[in-house]
């Protein structure tokens, strides 16, 4: 690993003695906001600092987008000092130390925003994500719900020289294979959903069962079945078969009827947004959780959830499992913080993806505030095995050696007796995050050096 910085922490770190004054040149060693505003691509030199919010506002995931939006927007407010500051109120670091952001925008510089529309497409996604970079000079990237989009404006971040938090990506690629180093992200992923998933599906459905995947066509899908598989089978389960479906594809029919067909007794959808709405209220349609198959009741497995989508299914969900990041109604202070200022500002409970958007940018502000910068390399270097606690999930980790988030994974059911319309999801399980935690290189990939943008 390269570091081509030096950072306020790091200078902080070594202290007053001899290192810090042999770094700092012959004379005595000042610290200098800024000093290198003209060393990286758009250095904010006026009072006011851009941030680039690249969500899907059309497409399959229009509806996680929008939720995203309003988060980041949220997050803006808070970082200004309006508004009752949210989870600036419960972020809290290892040490038990509070945020260095103190409502007073970030490096003293008042934070403004621009806004793109990915449209669930990685080539749109990457235009708009080169405009805002291009055009508007911001700073970060953020957003984005889908896996796809998030490694193709992943690498143009990384090409361009800013630094991109990623909004709702769930594919191991995302911190494996495509993983870079002015890249990262707080969502959990598919191997984190299959560990978890894996022995809870046992032990509700047993160890002898038969397993047929429907596959959302893209990376994510791909990783998303393969780590299912991987879990389920480790249980005792088979897979059956598991059948690629398109981007948006709306109607499935064609791809249910050969499950009926099949000695399988489990169906798992590896579909979100709207398809995963389609997927899932078109298999009720047709009767699979009425059958039994092996003399076993059919199950349906959804493994990545989300609120917005069991809102969409409507009483479809109703007792299926799945995993998600995060869900509104958690009981820890950073939570109940911010849903109380979502709920406030829009009148609803946010979703996992407005979640992970508000806490990513509330982690870049936090990590250029140490730095004293918004140099990505040096932001690079306060983000490295950062540990923070105070923003849902309990404490959390961003590993250093592949920029991906370790907390714990929520495991949930479709409820049953529901009593509102946001109430549709119940956590029966809370796996620990030593349950899904695993060697960074098994999904190979390299980091790189970081890059400045000069």
């Amino acid at each position: 690993m390269t570091k081509k910085t030096l950072s306020r922490r790091t200078v902080l770190k070594a202290g007053a003695g001899t290192t810090a004054f042999a770094l700092a040149g012959s004379g005595p060693f000042h610290f200098i906001r800024d000093a290198w505003a003209q060393d990286y691509r758009n250095a904010p030199t006026g009072s006011t600092v851009t941030l680039g919010f690249n969500v899907p506002q059309t497409g399959p995931y229009a509806d996680e987008g929008a939720d995203e939006l309003r988060a980041l927007k949220l997050a803006a407010k808070h970082l200004n000092g309006e508004g009752d500051g949210g989870m600036l109120n419960t972020f809290v670091y290892k040490n038990g130390e509070k945020t260095a952001l103190d409502g007073n925008g970030i490096n003293g510089k008042k934070v403004e925003f621009v806004t793109g529309d990915t449209q669930t497409k990685s080539d749109a996604a990457r235009a708009s994500a080169k405009r805002m970079i291009e055009a508007d000079g911001v700073v970060m990237v953020t957003g984005g719900s889908s896996s796809g989009v998030a490694v193709a404006v992943q690498g143009l971040c990384q090409e361009m020289g800013v630094i991109f938090m990623s909004g709702l990506t769930h594919s191991n690629d995302t911190t494996g294979k495509d993983k870079r180093r002015n890249g990262f992200r707080h969502f959990f992923n598919s191997y984190m959903s299959g560990a978890a998933l894996g022995p809870v599906l046992a032990n509700a459905y047993g160890t002898d069962r038969v397993a047929y995947h429907l596959t959302a066509d893209y990376n994510w899908g791909y990783t998303t079945e393969e780590s299912v598989k991987q879990f389920t089978e480790a249980q005792g389960w088979e897979t059956a078969a598991a059948v690629r479906t398109p981007l948006g594809a709306g109607d499935f029919s064609q791809y249910i009827t050969p499950v009926l067909n099949s000695d399988a007794d489990v169906l798992v959808l590896n579909h979100y947004g709207k398809d995963m709405v389609n997927s899932l209220t078109q298999a009720v349609q047709f009767g699979l959780l009425d059958k039994q198959v092996n003399g076993k009741q059919f199950q349906v497995v959804v493994p990545l959830y989300s609120r917005l989508m069991a809102q969409g299914a409507g009483d479809a969900v109703k007792g299926i499992y799945g995993s998600t990041n995060w869900h509104w109604s958690l009981d820890d202070e950073g939570s109940k913080a911010f849903v109380k200022s979502f709920g406030q500002e829009y009148g609803f409970p946010p979703s996992q993806a407005a979640h992970t958007c508000y806490v990513q940018a509330l982690l870049y502000a936090d990590a250029c505030q140490r730095a004293g910068t918004f140099r990505p390399c040096a932001v690079v270097e306060e983000l490295e095995d950062f540990e923070f606690d105070g923003l849902g999930n309990g404490p959390t980790l961003y590993r250093g050696a592949d920029h991906q988030c370790f907390k714990d994974v929520l495991v949930v059911k479709g409820k049953e007796n529901p009593e509102s319309e946001f109430d549709v999801l119940e956590v029966v399980e809370v796996t620990p995050v030593e349950k899904v935690t695993y060697d960074p290189e098994i999904f190979g990939g390299q980091l790189g050096p970081c890059n400045d943008g000069v």
